[in-house]
Protein backbone atom coordinates (compact mmCIF):
# COMPACT_ATOMS: atom_id res chain seq x y z
CA UNK A 1 0.00 0.00 0.00
CA UNK A 2 1.47 3.39 -0.92
CA UNK A 3 2.61 5.54 1.97
CA UNK A 4 1.67 8.88 0.48
CA UNK A 5 -1.52 10.17 -1.08
CA UNK A 6 -1.70 12.72 -3.88
CA UNK A 7 -2.37 16.34 -3.06
CA UNK A 8 -6.06 17.08 -2.75
CA UNK A 9 -8.20 20.20 -2.84
CA UNK A 10 -8.56 22.04 0.42
CA UNK A 11 -11.72 21.38 2.40
CA UNK A 12 -13.19 24.86 2.89
CA UNK A 13 -12.66 26.13 6.41
CA UNK A 14 -15.83 27.22 8.22
CA UNK A 15 -16.54 30.93 8.24
CA UNK A 16 -14.77 32.73 11.07
CA UNK A 17 -12.70 29.68 12.05
CA UNK A 18 -9.42 31.45 12.65
CA UNK A 19 -6.69 29.99 14.79
CA UNK A 20 -7.13 32.36 17.73
CA UNK A 21 -4.91 31.80 20.79
CA UNK A 22 -6.75 30.98 23.97
CA UNK A 23 -6.75 33.44 26.86
CA UNK A 24 -3.76 32.87 29.10
CA UNK A 25 -1.48 31.87 26.22
CA UNK A 26 1.23 34.13 24.79
CA UNK A 27 -0.14 36.67 22.35
CA UNK A 28 -3.73 36.01 23.34
CA UNK A 29 -6.38 38.69 23.35
CA UNK A 30 -9.69 38.62 25.20
CA UNK A 31 -12.33 36.92 23.09
CA UNK A 32 -15.77 35.38 23.46
CA UNK A 33 -15.77 31.58 23.82
CA UNK A 34 -17.10 29.55 20.93
CA UNK A 35 -18.70 27.20 23.47
CA UNK A 36 -19.77 28.11 27.00
CA UNK A 37 -21.09 25.56 29.51
CA UNK A 38 -22.76 26.82 32.68
CA UNK A 39 -24.20 24.80 35.55
CA UNK A 40 -24.39 21.58 33.53
CA UNK A 41 -25.80 18.64 35.45
CA UNK A 42 -26.49 15.11 34.21
CA UNK A 43 -28.23 12.50 36.38
CA UNK A 44 -28.60 8.81 35.60
CA UNK A 45 -31.48 6.92 37.22
CA UNK A 46 -30.56 4.07 39.54
CA UNK A 47 -32.63 0.91 39.28
CA UNK A 48 -32.73 -2.25 41.37
CA UNK A 49 -31.73 -0.68 44.68
CA UNK A 50 -33.53 -0.56 47.99
CA UNK A 51 -36.44 1.88 48.15
CA UNK A 52 -34.62 4.13 50.61
CA UNK A 53 -31.40 4.13 48.60
CA UNK A 54 -30.29 6.78 46.09
CA UNK A 55 -32.48 7.07 43.03
CA UNK A 56 -29.95 8.71 40.74
CA UNK A 57 -26.23 9.11 40.06
CA UNK A 58 -25.02 12.62 39.29
CA UNK A 59 -22.39 12.04 36.60
CA UNK A 60 -21.87 15.76 35.90
CA UNK A 61 -22.38 18.11 38.86
CA UNK A 62 -22.65 21.78 37.94
CA UNK A 63 -19.83 22.11 35.39
CA UNK A 64 -18.75 25.53 34.09
CA UNK A 65 -16.41 25.43 31.10
CA UNK A 66 -15.39 27.71 28.21
CA UNK A 67 -13.83 26.62 24.92
CA UNK A 68 -12.20 29.34 22.84
CA UNK A 69 -11.91 29.45 19.08
CA UNK A 70 -8.82 27.82 17.60
CA UNK A 71 -7.61 26.18 20.82
CA UNK A 72 -7.32 22.59 21.95
CA UNK A 73 -8.82 22.24 25.41
CA UNK A 74 -7.94 19.00 27.16
CA UNK A 75 -10.43 17.38 29.54
CA UNK A 76 -8.72 14.88 31.85
CA UNK A 77 -9.55 12.73 34.86
CA UNK A 78 -9.89 9.17 36.07
CA UNK A 79 -12.31 6.72 34.48
CA UNK A 80 -15.83 7.42 35.70
CA UNK A 81 -15.25 11.10 36.48
CA UNK A 82 -17.82 12.23 33.87
CA UNK A 83 -15.59 13.25 30.94
CA UNK A 84 -17.47 11.28 28.29
CA UNK A 85 -20.85 12.28 29.73
CA UNK A 86 -19.85 15.94 29.49
CA UNK A 87 -18.73 15.48 25.88
CA UNK A 88 -21.89 13.63 24.87
CA UNK A 89 -24.01 16.30 26.59
CA UNK A 90 -22.34 18.92 24.42
CA UNK A 91 -23.33 16.74 21.44
CA UNK A 92 -26.93 16.74 22.73
CA UNK A 93 -26.82 12.97 23.24
CA UNK A 94 -27.98 13.24 26.87
CA UNK A 95 -31.61 14.41 27.01
CA UNK A 96 -31.49 14.33 30.82
CA UNK A 97 -28.87 17.13 30.89
CA UNK A 98 -29.82 20.43 32.54
CA UNK A 99 -28.06 23.77 32.67
CA UNK A 100 -26.86 25.85 29.72
CA UNK A 101 -24.66 25.06 26.73
CA UNK A 102 -24.27 28.14 24.55
CA UNK A 103 -22.59 27.87 21.15
CA UNK A 104 -21.54 30.84 19.00
CA UNK A 105 -22.23 29.81 15.39
CA UNK A 106 -20.24 30.86 12.34
CA UNK A 107 -22.89 33.46 11.45
CA UNK A 108 -22.56 35.08 14.90
CA UNK A 109 -25.80 33.74 16.39
CA UNK A 110 -25.68 32.27 19.89
CA UNK A 111 -27.47 28.92 20.04
CA UNK A 112 -28.75 27.26 23.22
CA UNK A 113 -27.67 23.68 22.57
CA UNK A 114 -30.14 22.14 25.02
CA UNK A 115 -33.08 23.99 23.49
CA UNK A 116 -32.66 23.81 19.72
CA UNK A 117 -35.30 23.46 17.03
CA UNK A 118 -35.63 23.67 13.25
CA UNK A 119 -32.70 25.08 11.28
CA UNK A 120 -30.76 25.81 14.47
CA UNK A 121 -30.54 22.07 15.12
CA UNK A 122 -29.08 21.46 11.67
CA UNK A 123 -26.59 24.30 12.12
CA UNK A 124 -25.42 22.91 15.46
CA UNK A 125 -25.13 19.35 14.16
CA UNK A 126 -23.12 20.57 11.19
CA UNK A 127 -20.72 22.82 13.11
CA UNK A 128 -20.21 20.69 16.26
CA UNK A 129 -19.00 17.17 15.54
CA UNK A 130 -17.58 14.25 17.51
CA UNK A 131 -14.88 11.61 17.06
CA UNK A 132 -15.58 8.56 19.24
CA UNK A 133 -13.16 6.39 21.17
CA UNK A 134 -13.59 3.04 19.45
CA UNK A 135 -13.46 3.31 15.64
CA UNK A 136 -14.69 -0.26 15.23
CA UNK A 137 -17.95 0.14 17.14
CA UNK A 138 -18.59 3.73 15.99
CA UNK A 139 -18.70 2.77 12.28
CA UNK A 140 -21.71 0.88 10.89
CA UNK A 141 -20.38 -2.51 9.69
CA UNK A 142 -23.16 -2.74 7.08
CA UNK A 143 -22.22 0.51 5.35
CA UNK A 144 -19.36 1.14 2.94
CA UNK A 145 -16.80 3.82 3.62
CA UNK A 146 -18.46 6.04 1.03
CA UNK A 147 -21.83 5.78 2.76
CA UNK A 148 -20.35 6.30 6.23
CA UNK A 149 -18.47 9.46 5.31
CA UNK A 150 -21.24 10.72 3.02
CA UNK A 151 -24.12 10.27 5.48
CA UNK A 152 -23.66 13.71 7.16
CA UNK A 153 -23.71 15.33 3.73
CA UNK A 154 -27.05 13.73 2.91
CA UNK A 155 -28.60 14.41 6.31
CA UNK A 156 -27.28 17.91 7.01
CA UNK A 157 -26.48 19.47 3.64
CA UNK A 158 -28.82 17.57 1.33
CA UNK A 159 -26.03 16.61 -1.09
CA UNK A 160 -26.58 13.79 -3.56
CA UNK A 161 -24.90 12.21 -6.55
CA UNK A 162 -21.71 13.70 -7.99
CA UNK A 163 -21.55 16.56 -5.47
CA UNK A 164 -21.59 14.12 -2.57
CA UNK A 165 -19.07 11.82 -4.25
CA UNK A 166 -16.65 14.68 -4.88
CA UNK A 167 -16.82 15.95 -1.32
CA UNK A 168 -16.31 12.46 0.14
CA UNK A 169 -13.24 11.90 -2.04
CA UNK A 170 -11.86 15.30 -1.11
CA UNK A 171 -12.14 14.68 2.63
CA UNK A 172 -10.86 11.11 2.43
CA UNK A 173 -7.70 12.30 0.72
CA UNK A 174 -7.25 14.99 3.32
CA UNK A 175 -7.27 12.45 6.18
CA UNK A 176 -4.88 10.11 4.32
CA UNK A 177 -7.27 7.45 3.00
CA UNK A 178 -7.23 6.16 -0.56
CA UNK A 179 -10.32 6.86 -2.63
CA UNK A 180 -10.00 3.36 -4.15
CA UNK A 181 -11.32 2.06 -0.81
CA UNK A 182 -14.67 3.84 -1.04
CA UNK A 183 -16.62 0.62 -1.64
CA UNK A 184 -15.02 -1.32 1.20
CA UNK A 185 -16.58 -2.04 4.59
CA UNK A 186 -15.03 -1.11 7.98
CA UNK A 187 -13.84 -4.66 8.75
CA UNK A 188 -11.40 -4.42 5.83
CA UNK A 189 -9.40 -1.63 7.47
CA UNK A 190 -6.91 -1.41 10.30
CA UNK A 191 -7.71 0.43 13.53
CA UNK A 192 -5.83 3.53 12.41
CA UNK A 193 -7.60 3.56 9.05
CA UNK A 194 -10.99 3.20 10.73
CA UNK A 195 -10.20 6.16 12.99
CA UNK A 196 -9.22 8.19 9.92
CA UNK A 197 -12.62 7.31 8.49
CA UNK A 198 -14.28 8.46 11.72
CA UNK A 199 -12.36 11.74 11.51
CA UNK A 200 -13.43 12.13 7.88
CA UNK A 201 -17.07 11.60 8.88
CA UNK A 202 -16.74 14.33 11.52
CA UNK A 203 -14.93 16.66 9.14
CA UNK A 204 -17.04 16.32 6.01
CA UNK A 205 -19.83 18.87 6.77
CA UNK A 206 -17.30 21.59 7.64
CA UNK A 207 -17.38 21.78 11.46
CA UNK A 208 -15.87 24.47 13.67
CA UNK A 209 -15.74 22.52 16.97
CA UNK A 210 -14.77 18.85 17.26
CA UNK A 211 -15.20 16.83 20.46
CA UNK A 212 -12.55 14.08 20.42
CA UNK A 213 -13.54 11.51 23.04
CA UNK A 214 -10.46 9.37 23.76
CA UNK A 215 -9.82 9.49 20.03
CA UNK A 216 -6.43 7.73 20.19
CA UNK A 217 -6.66 5.56 23.32
CA UNK A 218 -7.76 2.44 21.41
CA UNK A 219 -4.86 2.64 18.93
CA UNK A 220 -1.34 1.23 18.92
CA UNK A 221 1.40 3.62 19.97
CA UNK A 222 2.84 4.14 16.47
CA UNK A 223 -0.58 4.70 14.93
CA UNK A 224 -1.54 6.99 17.81
CA UNK A 225 1.21 9.47 16.93
CA UNK A 226 0.06 9.50 13.29
CA UNK A 227 -3.53 10.30 14.27
CA UNK A 228 -2.41 13.02 16.69
CA UNK A 229 -0.30 14.61 13.99
CA UNK A 230 -3.23 14.39 11.59
CA UNK A 231 -5.52 16.15 14.08
CA UNK A 232 -2.96 18.92 14.57
CA UNK A 233 -2.50 19.33 10.80
CA UNK A 234 -6.26 19.59 10.29
CA UNK A 235 -6.53 22.15 13.06
CA UNK A 236 -3.82 24.30 11.50
CA UNK A 237 -5.25 24.04 7.99
CA UNK A 238 -8.94 24.43 8.80
CA UNK A 239 -8.92 26.51 11.97
CA UNK A 240 -10.70 23.85 14.01
CA UNK A 241 -11.35 24.01 17.74
CA UNK A 242 -10.94 20.81 19.77
CA UNK A 243 -12.32 19.59 23.07
CA UNK A 244 -9.86 16.74 23.61
CA UNK A 245 -11.15 14.21 26.16
CA UNK A 246 -8.44 11.91 27.46
CA UNK A 247 -7.10 10.08 30.51
CA UNK A 248 -3.53 10.12 29.11
CA UNK A 249 -1.74 13.21 30.40
CA UNK A 250 1.30 12.50 28.21
CA UNK A 251 -0.87 12.98 25.13
CA UNK A 252 -2.64 15.98 26.65
CA UNK A 253 0.68 17.68 27.37
CA UNK A 254 1.67 17.17 23.74
CA UNK A 255 -1.42 18.49 21.97
CA UNK A 256 -3.44 20.78 24.27
CA UNK A 257 -3.24 24.54 24.85
CA UNK A 258 -5.27 24.45 28.07
CA UNK A 259 -6.33 21.64 30.39
CA UNK A 260 -9.46 21.17 32.51
CA UNK A 261 -9.18 18.57 35.28
CA UNK A 262 -12.35 16.73 36.27
CA UNK A 263 -13.08 14.74 39.43
CA UNK A 264 -16.37 13.07 40.36
CA UNK A 265 -18.41 15.18 37.96
CA UNK A 266 -16.81 18.55 38.79
CA UNK A 267 -14.10 20.68 37.19
CA UNK A 268 -11.44 21.15 39.88
CA UNK A 269 -8.79 23.04 37.91
CA UNK A 270 -8.38 24.82 34.56
CA UNK A 271 -5.02 26.20 33.41
CA UNK A 272 -2.73 26.64 30.40
CA UNK A 273 -0.94 23.35 29.75
CA UNK A 274 2.60 24.47 30.55
CA UNK A 275 1.51 26.19 33.77
CA UNK A 276 -0.52 23.22 34.93
CA UNK A 277 2.30 20.72 34.42
CA UNK A 278 4.92 23.03 35.95
CA UNK A 279 2.90 23.95 39.05
CA UNK A 280 -0.51 22.37 39.67
CA UNK A 281 -2.82 24.13 42.10
CA UNK A 282 -5.14 21.26 43.04
CA UNK A 283 -3.91 18.16 44.94
CA UNK A 284 -5.76 15.87 42.54
CA UNK A 285 -3.91 17.42 39.59
CA UNK A 286 -0.63 16.90 41.41
CA UNK A 287 -1.44 13.21 41.85
CA UNK A 288 -2.33 12.81 38.18
CA UNK A 289 0.88 14.48 37.02
CA UNK A 290 2.98 12.32 39.32
CA UNK A 291 1.63 9.26 37.48
CA UNK A 292 2.81 10.47 34.05
CA UNK A 293 5.48 7.97 32.88
CA UNK A 294 9.02 9.31 32.44
CA UNK A 295 10.35 7.99 29.10
CA UNK A 296 14.02 8.64 29.91
CA UNK A 297 15.24 5.74 32.11
CA UNK A 298 17.95 7.98 33.58
CA UNK A 299 15.26 10.16 35.16
CA UNK A 300 13.10 7.41 36.63
CA UNK A 301 12.92 7.49 40.38
CA UNK A 302 13.78 11.21 40.55
CA UNK A 303 10.16 12.29 41.04
CA UNK A 304 7.80 11.40 43.87
CA UNK A 305 4.96 9.09 42.89
CA UNK A 306 1.83 10.13 44.78
CA UNK A 307 -0.41 7.15 45.43
CA UNK A 308 -3.92 8.13 46.43
CA UNK A 309 -5.42 6.18 49.28
CA UNK A 310 -8.93 4.79 49.20
CA UNK A 311 -11.29 4.36 46.27
CA UNK A 312 -13.10 6.85 44.10
CA UNK A 313 -16.29 7.75 46.02
CA UNK A 314 -19.63 6.36 44.92
CA UNK A 315 -21.18 9.15 42.80
CA UNK A 316 -24.63 8.17 44.07
CA UNK A 317 -23.41 8.95 47.60
CA UNK A 318 -20.80 11.70 47.17
CA UNK A 319 -18.91 12.80 50.29
CA UNK A 320 -19.76 16.05 52.01
CA UNK A 321 -17.62 19.10 51.37
CA UNK A 322 -14.88 18.71 48.79
CA UNK A 323 -15.42 15.45 46.89
CA UNK A 324 -11.67 14.79 46.88
CA UNK A 325 -11.06 15.27 50.61
CA UNK A 326 -11.29 11.53 51.61
CA UNK A 327 -8.25 10.86 49.38
CA UNK A 328 -6.38 14.15 49.82
CA UNK A 329 -3.30 14.25 52.02
CA UNK A 330 -3.73 17.99 52.58
CA UNK A 331 -7.38 17.85 53.69
CA UNK A 332 -8.57 19.82 56.74
CA UNK A 333 -11.84 19.99 58.64
CA UNK A 334 -12.98 22.77 56.30
CA UNK A 335 -12.56 20.44 53.31
CA UNK A 336 -14.91 17.89 54.87
CA UNK A 337 -17.74 20.35 55.46
CA UNK A 338 -17.71 23.02 52.74
CA UNK A 339 -17.74 22.57 48.97
CA UNK A 340 -14.98 24.75 47.43
CA UNK A 341 -16.25 27.10 44.73
CA UNK A 342 -14.10 27.51 41.60
CA UNK A 343 -12.18 30.79 41.71
CA UNK A 344 -9.43 32.53 39.80
CA UNK A 345 -6.22 31.76 41.69
CA UNK A 346 -3.88 33.22 39.05
CA UNK A 347 -4.30 34.92 35.66
CA UNK A 348 -5.92 32.41 33.32
CA UNK A 349 -6.18 29.76 36.05
CA UNK A 350 -9.18 28.62 38.08
CA UNK A 351 -9.18 26.08 40.89
CA UNK A 352 -11.71 24.59 43.30
CA UNK A 353 -9.61 24.06 46.42
CA UNK A 354 -9.80 25.83 49.80
CA UNK A 355 -6.02 25.79 50.26
CA UNK A 356 -4.70 26.30 46.71
CA UNK A 357 -2.71 29.43 47.60
CA UNK A 358 -1.15 27.78 50.67
CA UNK A 359 0.07 24.58 49.00
CA UNK A 360 3.34 24.17 47.11
CA UNK A 361 2.49 21.26 44.83
CA UNK A 362 4.97 19.42 42.66
CA UNK A 363 4.72 19.32 38.87
CA UNK A 364 7.07 18.52 36.01
CA UNK A 365 9.30 21.58 36.16
CA UNK A 366 12.13 20.25 34.04
CA UNK A 367 13.52 17.13 32.39
CA UNK A 368 17.18 17.39 33.25
CA UNK A 369 19.37 14.29 33.31
CA UNK A 370 21.35 14.15 36.57
CA UNK A 371 24.94 15.24 36.01
CA UNK A 372 24.12 17.26 32.87
CA UNK A 373 23.10 20.83 32.20
CA UNK A 374 20.72 20.28 29.28
CA UNK A 375 16.99 20.40 29.75
CA UNK A 376 14.69 18.78 27.22
CA UNK A 377 11.67 20.88 26.13
CA UNK A 378 8.15 19.73 26.94
CA UNK A 379 6.84 17.01 24.64
CA UNK A 380 4.15 19.35 23.32
CA UNK A 381 6.80 21.55 21.70
CA UNK A 382 8.22 18.69 19.60
CA UNK A 383 6.35 17.40 16.55
CA UNK A 384 7.06 14.45 14.35
CA UNK A 385 6.59 14.86 10.59
CA UNK A 386 2.97 14.09 9.68
CA UNK A 387 2.35 10.64 8.31
CA UNK A 388 -0.55 10.30 5.91
CA UNK A 389 -0.97 6.52 5.91
CA UNK A 390 0.19 3.83 8.29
Amino acid sequence: MPTETPASPQVPAPTGAENTPAPGTPGAAPTEPVLSVRGLEVDYPVRGRARRGPRHVRAVAGVDLDVYEGETLGLVGESGCGKTTLGSSIMRARPEASGRIRYRAADGRVLEALDLSGDDTTTYQREVRMVFQDPQSSLNPRMTLRDIVGEPLRMLLGLRGDALEARVREVMERVGLHTSHLRRYPHAFSGGQRQRAAIARALVPGPRLVVADEAVSALDTSVRSQILNLLQDLQGDLGLTYLFVSHDLSVVEHVCDRVAVMYLGRIVEVAPTDDLFARPLHPYTEALISAVPIPDPRLRGTRERIRLTGEVPDPSRPPTGCAFHPRCRYATDLCATEVPAPREAAPGRTVACHHAEELDLAGITERTVPGTTSTNPPARATREPPTKQE
